[in-house]
């Protein structure tokens, strides 16, 4: 049986080579904003929260840049990573507001980089648990950008292409996402090809309930694995491995696991206060082009 890493690039190579892109590139920003130390430990505490392998930077090699946030400062980037990690919907506002003081001007990069050190392990124990864990190499430093957003859209680029599976599963794994991290932008829109294929808000509605519902059994086993992501991810049961490997193809199974990967980036938008959705009531329609451009406000024909 294959490791997790070897069972993402064996079926999703660019997902893979976009993934490692994220991490090379989030050492080299922190390097370069001087806040190496703080994610580094921000990474170790987010992990052992959940019993999972953290992300390590690789060995210091010349100058960091300007000191990291320190004392007060620290403290303050430190607790939002963890309630980042634990639940992102209860980030207090003055949680969020002693963060953007601490990391200052570069506020939009320390939490980037705080994300990956939360879900990019997450990504790490699904595969591994679907498959053999199995060492993870490092990212070559030549994976490195200079822009650690245009790493992240790799991950909202690559993953679209994907298409091993149905709309209505993948909008599915999309919308419990949304509702687990509570993004009032993600749980006011739905997948024009999910409702195009057959999908309504009785569907939809049947995530909060899933292991009790009609939806069919791919789905079942897939927001199950959703639910281990989010909350369990150090400690994912082999029973929900096992049923969403009875029920979906090798690549089935990857699609799931980054579909949750690339939906987590609400987190980000959630733990900042800046998820507003674009309607005030109802929901809206939407599609993803398989280059990763999402288009809203559509119509159903």
């Amino acid at each position: 049986m294959p490791t997790g890493s070897e069972l993402l690039r064996t079926h999703a190579p660019d997902v893979a080579d976009a993934l490692d892109a994220v991490v090379a590139t989030t050492w080299a920003t922190t390097a370069g904003h001087g806040t190496t130390d703080v994610v580094a430990e921000a990474a170790r505490r987010v992990a052992g929260l959940h019993g999972l392998e953290p992300l390590t930077p690789p060995a210091a090699d010349g100058d960091r840049g300007p000191t990291a946030p320190t004392g007060d400062g620290e403290a303050a980037v430190l607790a939002f990573a963890e309630q980042c990690g634990l639940d992102v919907s209860a980030v207090t506002p003055g949680q969020r507001s002693a963060f953007l003081a601490a990391a200052g001007p570069g506020a939009g990069d320390l939490a980037a980089a705080l994300w990956v050190v939360d879900v990019l392990p997450r990504t790490r124990a699904a595969l591994d648990a679907l498959a053999t864990p199995g060492p993870w190499p490092e990212p070559a430093p030549t994976h490195a950008g200079g822009d650690l957003w245009a790493a992240l859209d790799g991950i909202i680029r690559t993953v679209p292409a994907l298409g091993a599976l149905d709309p209505v599963t993948s909008e599915l794994v999309r919308l419990r996402v949304a509702r687990q991290h509570r993004c009032r932008l993600c749980m006011s829109i739905r997948s024009r090809p999910a409702v195009r294929a057959g999908a309504d808000e009785a569907t939809f509605g049947a995530v909060d309930r899933h292991p009790t519902s009609d939806l069919d059994p791919l789905a079942r086993a897939a927001l199950a694995l959703v639910d281990a992501m989010v909350w369990t991810p150090g400690r994912i049961d082999p029973a929900v491995a096992a049923a969403l490997a009875a029920e979906a193809t090798p690549a089935q199974q990857v699609e799931v696991v980054v579909d949750v990967t690339r939906n987590a980036l609400n987190k980000v938008a959630v733990a900042l206060g800046a998820d507003a959705a674009h309607v005030t009531e109802g929901t809206e329609l939407y599609e993803v082009a398989p280059d990763g451009t999402m288009t809203y406000g559509l119509t159903l024909d």
